[in-house]
Order: structure tokens, then sequence, then C-alpha cells
């Protein structure tokens, strides 16, 4: 089987929710690992034991317990944001590897609820604690007439069936996929068009100041590196978490 076909197998089980637990920085390259020998196939919490048995049986190989260092399974949930304390302060979008979150600068953010994978990346950033996480279950479907109620919980005869929730579950991780690879080539090209106006500023005689492109590119670097210090604080929290509740 070709390494690249064989890595689209893996991130096709795999659950998209970019959550970086896994100690990779989205699926398809926990996926490239797996595939090239690199990781093993248990490291993946929002998969749970599910997921790990159908990579198993994927790749021909013994299923292994998840590996609890990673984080525990946990049911689906989403964020929510409090808008009444955000101040729009931009970092949760930033953190969102699928673009879940609508805003802009000192405006209200909110959750677009239906594509939020419920990775929890965005909580650590935010400095005024308005993010939480609340069940998938409090958000109403299409043609539901309720609003997002955190204490809502479906009742039995009003819940999903199950193929109808496999369905929609396979759905959602394609459209996460799809955001993902997205905001990657957005990345990618802001990246781009920043160095070019900056080298455009600076090669050009015509100008005499400089300093504006490129403390804006300082700025970019020191908002993605408080981002990245902020989830390294949080993959320190989640480890704590797990060997507290192991001992």
């Amino acid at each position: 089987m070709k390494q690249d076909l064989l890595i689209a197998e893996i991130d096709a089980i795999l659950p998209q929710t970019q959550c970086r637990q896994c100690s990779f920085d989205g699926c398809e390259p926990y996926a490239a690992a797996i595939a090239k020998g690199r990781a093993p196939i248990n490291q993946c919490p929002p998969g749970g034991e599910q997921g790990i048995r159908k990579l198993a049986q994927l790749l021909g190989v013994s299923p292994l317990p998840l590996n609890t260092a990673h984080g525990i399974t946990k049911p689906k949930a989403v964020a929510f944001i409090d808008e009444d304390a955000c101040i729009g302060c931009t970092l949760c979008m930033a953190a969102c590897p699928v673009d879940a979150i609508v805003g802009a600068a000192k405006l209200v953010h909110t959750v677009i609820s239906a594509e939020c994978t419920g990775c929890e990346l965005c909580i650590p950033p935010c400095p005024v604690n308005c993010i939480n996480m609340i069940s998938a279950s409090a958000i109403p479907h299409p043609g539901d007439t309720h609003a997002v109620n955190p204490a809502r919980q479906l009742s039995p005869a009003a819940a999903p069936s199950i193929s109808a929730l496999q369905e929609e579950e396979m759905k959602a991780s394609e459209r996460a996929r799809m955001r993902y690879r997205s905001r990657l080539r957005r990345l990618t090209r802001e990246k781009m068009e920043r160095e070019e106006k900056l080298a455009m500023t600076t090669g050009s005689p015509k100008s005499g100041n400089t300093s504006s492109p490129e403390i804006a590119v300082a700025a970019a670097d020191i908002k993605r590196a408080a981002i990245e210090a902020a989830l390294a604080r949080a993959k320190a929290c989640r480890i704590q978490a797990v060997e507290k509740n192991q001992s």
C-alpha cells in the first residue's frame, strides 16, 4: 500500500478534532506519523477505544489501550462564549484550528457550534475566562426551535438514532478536515503576503519608513508565541489532571 494512501486511510479514521492531544499539530500529521511508524495508534483520546480498534484493523496490528497520558475520552462538547464577558481580543480565533469562531478585534466573538470540534484549544488563550465547554446535546439541531442552553439534555424520544448520529459524525469530521486544511492555506497565504509586503517596503528606495511592516510582523510573531505558550500550558494541565486521577 502506498504511503500517501495509507496516510489518507488513517486520517479518515481519526475524528478530525485537531486537538493536538496526540502531541502532533493535527489529525493528518498524526496519521502521517502512524503510517511511518513514528507514533503508536493509541494517542487519540477523542477517537477512543473504537478509533484504536479501527486503526488496528486497518494496519493489521493488535489494539492497544488508550494512552491516558494524552488525555481521556470525553463526551462530545462544543465551546460556548459568554458574549457579555468577551472583550474581543481575537486570541481564541487565532487558536481555533478550524476557524469556527467568528468576530473581529474589540467586537464580540461567537462560536459556530456546528463547526466546533470540541478541541478546547480556544480556552487557554482567553484572558477573561469567558469560554466554556458545553454538552453537544445543548446545541439545537437544524429545525430545532430551542436556543443554545448549556443545561439542556435531549430526551430519549428526541435523540437522533445511532445511524443518524454516525452519519452526522462522518459529515462533521469531513467538514472539520476541509476547514482545517483551508485554515492552513489561509495562514500560509497571509504569511507570504506579510513577507512580500515587508520585502517590497525594505527594498524600495522611495520608502523612508520600514518600521510599520516590521512591527506588524513582530507583533504577529509575539501573538503566535503567546498562543503556543498557552497551548503548552493547557497540555501541561491536562497531563497533571491525568496524573492526579491516576494517583
